[in-house]
């Protein structure tokens, strides 16, 4: 285990988005399922290795797929596994062994696929899966929909998604539709579903992963915060749901300038806003640290999935701003945040990379030195985060853990 020590710092300058980690995720299964043609643009993360090792699982035929700590590639690959008529035990480390998988056993059971699991890893799965009617909650998470639309086009039969709850995190299932789309595959969406034709064949092509707006959110907040800084490699045009964060940093009162591939973020006076998390959950912790640096109140809303990611990311979020001296509360549905100055202080990471992150950020207007533990989950999505962050005039210092 790693900590990483920080001082205040102004971060300026010029850098490039990494490849969307949701993106990659996407685009590998989609080749592996065309079995064909070579994806571009995919960073040697935590999460892409549990991908590219559930895939390869796949092709062997091992009886074991270790999704590592990477819920993307769970939820994606069990219907899959499914659909191929495979027969495999999935498991898990970190934090993944507790996030629900439930929602596939109730769907599953009368589709010839035989589930032994208490509702959380280890899952058993044998049989295949059979054409027809899945109704399934919205509000629970967008990857059980993106796992089926991987899954139902190999069906025999023609398929029906039926949500019996809002889609929460929609732009996800988007992303989802347009790379499906990509390799050929036709989704049709409905008013409350998605209508999937079965037999479908995927196409073989090349495809190159577009940058990660997810992660370029962390440096615009720094921009906005204490510095300029130009993150380029973006899609203006892309379908992932934080590419908001240029429109959000706006309602913050950030000087922002859009380019053609590029958002540029400088240091200006900020005020509060509201702010629905209900489709950007990844952004909550950058948005967090933008809220404490802006005049009045921020709240924002809809984020009680984020209670189930890496960590309890609302805990997380609120106990680290505490630290730093920042008034901070959560309620059931909300986080709110009192803007003001930030001291320095112990960071705790909760082997969460999206938090390490987002306190780094705030580490640059901390008066004092600050550290922040478990700095080795950045490699989970971004390993080259503090490599890019001290690139633009961060102090950042990763060392071993004190003994």
């Amino acid at each position: 285990m790693s900590i990483v020590k920080l001082e205040n710092s102004i971060l300026k300058g010029e850098v490039d988005a990494p490849p969307s980690k949701s993106a990659a995720h996407r685009a590998l299964i989609c080749s592996y399922l065309a079995e064909g043609g070579r994806v571009e643009g995919i960073i040697n993360s935590a999460d892409m290795r549990a991908t590219l090792g559930a895939l390869k699982a796949l092709k062997n035929g091992d009886r074991v797929i270790d999704c590592i700590e990477s819920g993307s590639t769970l939820r994606f690959i069990i219907p899959i596994a499914a659909a191929l008529g495979k027969n495999v035990c999935f498991t898990g480390s970190g934090r993944l062994p507790e996030r629900p998988i439930g929602e596939y056993l109730s769907l599953f059971e009368s589709k010839g696929v035989c589930c032994k699991s208490n509702g959380f890893l280890p899952l058993e799965i044998s049989g295949k899966l059979e054409a027809g009617r899945f109704e399934l909650r919205g509000d629970i998470s967008s990857q059980y929909v993106t796992g089926l639309l991987f899954a139902l086009p190999l069906l025999n039969g023609n398929s029906e998604i039926v949500l019996t709850t809002p889609l929460q995190s929609k732009p996800y299932v988007d992303m989802t539709v347009k790379v499906l789309s990509d390799f050929g595959i036709e989704i049709e969406e409905r008013e409350n579903g998605y209508n999937v034709k079965g037999n479908q064949k995927y196409i073989a092509r090349d495809y190159k992963v577009e940058g990660d707006w997810s992660q370029a959110a962390f440096f615009l907040a720094a921009g906005a915060i204490c510095g300029d800084v130009k993150v380029k490699n973006l899609n203006m045009n892309s379908s992932q749901g934080d590419k908001r964060i240029a429109e959000i940093l706006k309602r913050f009162g950030a000087d922002i300038e859009i380019g053609n591939d590029f958002v540029r973020s400088k240091k200006s006076e900020l005020k509060a806003c509201e702010i629905d998390a209900k489709d950007i959950p990844d952004m909550v912790p950058a948005l967090s640290v933008i809220a404490s640096r802006a005049k009045g109140t921020t709240i924002i809303k809809n984020i009680q999935r984020l209670r189930i990611k890496e960590s309890d990311r609302v805990e997380s979020i609120v106990s680290n701003l505490k630290k730093a001296g920042i008034k901070a509360s959560s309620t059931e549905d909300s986080i709110i945040i009192e803007g003001s100055a930030a001291f320095g202080a112990e960071f705790i990471g909760f082997n969460d990379h999206r938090i390490v992150m987002a306190f780094s950020v705030l580490s640059l207007v901390a008066e004092g030195a600050s550290e922040i533990s478990d700095a080795e989950s950045i490699n989970k999505s971004y390993p080259t985060f503090f490599d890019d962050y001290n690139s633009l005039g961060g102090r950042a210092d990763v060392v071993s853990d004190r003994k």
